[in-house]
């Protein structure tokens, strides 16, 4: 994306984008991946939450951010933040307030109505529909100029159970994958060899990975049950996820893992910096989530490096695994079908894996980072009713026109 040369009164448009906090997630990488790439495009970037160890990141980048507590939910605090979202807009003269989270979506709301600025939000998941406040909290999400939902599973949720959404509003944006982090042919080799040491993995048992957050719905407890009902112990398996508020299910599967003898043969990891390269170290990515991954980067991470998936047959992965090509699509929380995905892929041949992981990095992509960035812009350029103040056509990814 080409940064544009001004005219004389040209003004660069001034994108804000709101989310609770910059802890650690996909949402928060999302966020600063677009604040990136509204920088590139010669318009300005700024952000607001309530901070957190991502912000050094924006910081590097050189991208204001504004610290408000827009992780509260309380109406007095969410009130509160839409003046001081307002004074930020008149202040630097914002042209589009982008939501990414309820709270802060009514704050930013607000704010909009306020000050006459675009609002635009992203629909991030499906979110909890249980009773009428629900629902009528969550509906902010919808109420956009353009709503951006991040998977064909995501819209069609919308169109389900938000019957006052406009159709004509929202636009798919599938979530990209940083083609040139997951290269499989630029890693670094002492990089994976420190992180198998760091893991104490055995060298004579290949890897089977499952990351994501510790967490009940992320179905680590059907993957530990699919692995006991395994015929054999020729594996070593890590399962890989921060348990921050959730340290009692993580205790469980703990007792669980001994209880099905697999003591030696499963570990349980925190959080790595080096996504990249404890892919690299795996022979198959597991995901097997019991609830619809909203979209599931994970899955389409290691398929960029070339590496084969098992995946649940719900949400955001049904769009990005190709079934017997790239990886594989089970019933969520079926055991039985899980464990023999995991021993059909353990029984492979090199030259089979060969093959799927070729398939695999192809598919990849097909939703690159550049994509999603591309298209975001066009939504801004959209709503403000610009023809080349973002991104000149020439800009427009290669994988794009490959795929339109």
């Amino acid at each position: 994306m080409e940064t544009q040369t001004p005219t004389a009164n040209y003004k660069p448009p001034v994108i804000l984008q709101v989310l609770p906090s910059l802890q650690s997630g996909g949402v928060e990488r999302g966020t600063i991946e677009i604040a990136r790439a509204i920088f590139q495009s010669g318009a300005v970037p700024l952000v607001a939450s309530a901070g957190g160890p991502m912000t050094t990141q924006l910081a590097h980048a050189d991208i204001k951010h504004f610290t408000l507590p827009l992780d509260k939910r309380d109406l007095f605090t969410i009130w509160s933040n839409a003046g001081k979202l307002a004074r930020i807009i008149r202040e630097h003269n914002v042209d589009i307030i982008h939501a990414r989270s309820r709270a802060p979506a009514w704050s930013s709301w607000i704010a909009s109505r306020r000050t006459g600025c675009h609002f635009v939000t992203t629909f991030h998941g499906t979110y909890n529909l249980s009773g009428m406040f629900k629902r009528s909290y969550n509906s902010i999400m919808t109420r956009g100029e353009r709503v951006i939902a991040i998977s064909h599973f995501i819209a069609e949720h919308i169109k389900k159970n938000y019957p006052n959404a406009k159709a004509s509003r929202l636009r798919v944006i599938q979530r990209g994958v940083d083609l040139k982090l997951f290269n499989p042919y630029a890693q670094k080799t002492q990089r994976v060899i420190e992180l198998a040491r760091e893991w104490r993995l055995p060298d004579d048992l290949p890897l089977i990975l499952f990351p994501g957050r510790i967490t009940r719905w992320k179905g680590q407890e059907a993957f530990i049950k699919a692995l006991a009902a395994l015929p054999h112990r020729r594996f070593f398996a890590v399962i890989l996820g921060d348990d921050k508020g959730h340290e009692k299910y993580r205790k469980s599967l703990e007792k669980l893992i001994s209880k099905s003898n697999l003591e030696g043969h499963v570990r349980i990891i925190g959080h790595t910096r080096y996504m990249t390269e404890a892919y690299q170290l795996s022979r198959v990515v597991v995901s097997a989530s019991i609830e619809p991954e909203a979209f599931g980067r994970v899955v389409l991470e290691a398929q960029a490096l070339g590496k084969p998936v098992i995946a649940s047959n719900q949400g955001g992965p049904m769009e990005t695994v190709v079934p017997d090509v790239t990886g594989w699509l089970v019933k969520p929380g079926d055991v039985a079908e899980l464990s023999q995905a995991i021993d059909n892929v353990l029984q492979m041949d090199e030259a089979g894996l060969h093959k799927i992981g070729e398939d695999a990095i192809a598919n990849a992509q097909r939703f690159s980072l550049d994509v999603m960035c591309y298209k975001t812009l066009e939504v801004y350029r959209e709503v403000l009713g610009l023809s080349e103040a973002l991104a000149e056509p020439e800009a427009e990814p290669e994988a794009m026109r490959a795929t339109a």
